[in-house]
């Protein structure tokens, strides 16, 4: 039976992967910023973002990794409808860039909208099977039994990350409200899309 030192350690090995694999800046980290400043749905953001993590972290870790790995074909098509997605996205931060306004001149968006938005730019990045459910899943294994301790950490390193990210921007919002941070942010965003959308393209 293991001691509960070497789980503590597995269950930390866990979170730091986990958040060294969810911080770098990704189309979806662009979104949950830019919705936690508009302070827009932001809850719902979080969650979904929250929760599609814990599905692919929880799927790779029972060896889900093994059956995407076998059917590159599925992973070309999210790649395919992810570059997609990326390129209008990118080209919408771009024009949104050129028009300089403050938070509330901008008209909200609907729930359901932004919720599509979130399921889309996670779901439809394939990147994010190959890092949540493939290699996290790969990591998670090797440490057997206590492999759900590891994903455990890993979920936990998701949770804090996306909620830190969301509410952070979120309080963070009243400094940022003019226009001419929000056409830095619309181009970064814009910028980040664009090569992601590319690097998507280029395999």
């Amino acid at each position: 039976m293991a001691t509960v030192e070497p789980m503590v350690s597995i269950w930390g090995v866990g979170l730091m992967t986990g958040l060294a694999l969810i911080v770098a800046i990704g189309a979806q980290n662009a979104f949950v910023l830019r919705q936690g400043i508009r302070r827009e749905h932001i809850g719902a953001v979080v969650l979904i973002c929250l929760l599609s993590d814990v599905a692919l972290i929880l799927g790779g870790t029972a060896g889900v990794g093994a059956l995407v790995s076998r059917f590159p074909l599925v992973l070309d098509v999210f790649r395919w409808a992810g570059a997609g997605y990326l390129l209008w996205w990118a080209a919408r931060s771009f024009l949104s860039a050129l028009r300089p306004r403050v938070l509330q001149a901008d008209a909200p968006r609907s729930r359901g909208s932004v919720i599509l938005t979130t399921l889309a730019l996670t779901w439809l990045n394939p990147h994010v099977y190959l890092d949540t459910v493939v290699l996290l899943g790969s990591l998670a294994n090797q440490y057997g039994t206590a492999r759900w301790v590891f994903a455990g950490g890993a979920v936990c390193g998701s949770a804090l990350w996306f909620t830190a990210l969301g509410y952070g921007a979120r309080a963070l919002s009243g400094v940022l409200d003019n226009s001419r941070t929000w056409r830095v942010i619309d181009a970064v965003i814009g910028v980040v899309m664009l090569l992601l959308a590319i690097n998507l393209l280029r395999g």
